[in-house]
C-alpha cells in the first residue's frame, strides 16, 4: 500500500512563515494601540495587507491537507479536515498527466489525476512523501489514461 502524506518539513516552513506573519500583524497592532508612530493610512493598508496574506496562505495549507492512498486496485483519498473519504477504483481513474518543470536547477514534478464523477488530484514531488512510488503504481495500474505530453 502506497501512502501520500504531506511532507512535515513543507509545513513546519509553512507554519513559520504564518508565525511571523501573525507576529508582525500583532506589533502594528499593538503598535497602532500605544504609540501611533505612523499615519492611520499605514496601519490600515498594513493590517489588511498581513491579514489577506495569512488568510490566503492557512487556506493553502488546509486545502493541501490529505492523506492519498493507492494499492489493491483502488486509490482513496482522504480529507481530514471536511472528515470525508473517497475511494475509487482504478477503472474510475479518467486520465492522469505527469508535469516537470526545471526551476533554479532543481526539477519540479506534480501529477494531476482526474476521475469519472469530475473530481481530480494533484500531487507534487516536493509537498509529498511516496511520489515516484505512486507515479509507478499509475504506470502499472491505469497505462491506458496517462496522456501524452504536448509537445511545443
Amino acid at each position: 500500500m502506497i501512502l501520500l502524506k504531506p511532507k512535515l518539513s513543507t509545513y513546519i516552513s509553512l507554519g513559520a512563515v504564518l508565525f511571523i506573519l501573525l507576529l508582525g500583524l500583532v506589533l502594528i497592532l499593538r503598535d497602532f494601540a500605544y504609540s501611533r508612530s505612523y499615519d492611520l493610512w499605514f496601519y490600515l493598508v498594513a493590517s489588511s495587507l498581513l491579514t489577506l496574506v495569512l488568510l490566503m496562505l492557512l487556506v493553502k495549507m488546509m486545502a493541501g491537507w490529505r492523506f492519498i492512498s493507492a494499492g489493491k486496485e483502488h486509490v482513496v483519498i482522504k480529507l481530514p479536515l471536511r472528515g470525508s473519504t473517497k475511494v475509487y477504483p482504478v477503472t474510475e481513474i479518467l486520465a492522469w498527466e505527469e508535469e516537470t518543470v526545471l526551476a533554479n536547477k532543481r526539477e519540479f514534478k506534480q501529477v494531476t489525476v482526474a476521475f469519472k464523477d469530475r473530481n481530480s488530484i494533484s500531487v507534487s514531488n516536493h509537498e509529498h512523501e511516496a511520489y515516484s512510488e505512486f507515479i509507478n503504481y499509475l504506470k502499472k495500474k491505469a497505462p491506458k489514461q496517462l496522456l501524452k505530453p504536448k509537445k511545443s
